[in-house]
């Protein structure tokens, strides 16, 4: 099973440029989440600070304000702490108590990517490092291969700040919840099947699961 896809050197530069980050040129105890400085207008998405990399703030103006992160009526049959991802809506759901969930956008895998079903985050990492698969580097050679060796968390890391991943038992699916560089694909079907959130909201969704949340993926 594939991860997330790694965006062309094009497609980074023009990504890079509208996060004003620069690009290099080289070949998954709950806190409090961390305070943001508002730079383009909304709160809930402005620049993240205390971090060893850049998280600029995202504007939020050209996506459906459906897709933001909010508070919402959910009576579910799930416990309080459960993630759910619905996949066709695109939305993830945190379940909370007294009939609420706090709500996040969501990009998700193309069709054929995603997975379904019950999943445990067993791991979490800060600025993760990434690795395309075996299967992407032979589908895709000039893309995959010059980062076969892996690439560090930083601004660049198409996983984002966070990652939290999903393991079915002992087994890594290989499918993650985390980060993005790409903002405006919130909402789409672009990934290799991880579900990719804004860098503001990752954060926050991470500072308020701990290790064994259960996560239900459902994609029909």
């Amino acid at each position: 099973m594939t991860r997330d896809l790694f965006p062309p050197p094009a497609a980074l530069s023009r990504r890079a440029l509208v996060l004003g980050t620069p690009l290099l040129l080289a070949a998954c105890v709950t806190n409090s989440p961390p305070p943001v400085v508002q730079t383009l207008g909304d709160p809930r998405y402005g620049e993240v600070v205390g971090e060893p990399f850049e998280v600029p703030a995202v504007d939020t103006s050209g996506l459906d304000p459906r897709l933001l992160r909010q508070v919402v009526d959910y009576p579910s049959k799930y416990p309080v702490g459960t993630i759910v991802v619905d996949v066709p809506n695109r939305y993830l759901y945190l379940v909370e108590k007294d009939g609420k969930a706090i709500r996040y956008g969501v990009g998700v895998g193309k069709q054929g990517y995603s997975y379904r079903g019950w999943a445990t985050i067993k791991r979490k990492e800060k600025w993760p490092h990434w690795t395309p698969t075996p299967n992407m580097i032979a589908k895709q050679p000039e893309r995959y291969k010059p980062y076969a060796a892996g690439l560090p968390g930083g601004e660049t890391n198409p996983l984002g700040p966070r990652a939290l991943y999903l393991y079915d038992g002992d087994r890594d699916t290989m499918f993650r919840l985390h980060g993005t560089i790409e903002p405006d694909t919130i909402g789409t079907e672009v990934s290799s099947g991880c579900i990719r959130l804004l860098n503001q909201d990752i954060i926050d969704l991470y500072e308020r699961v701990p290790l064994g949340t259960r996560v239900i993926v459902i994609n029909n």
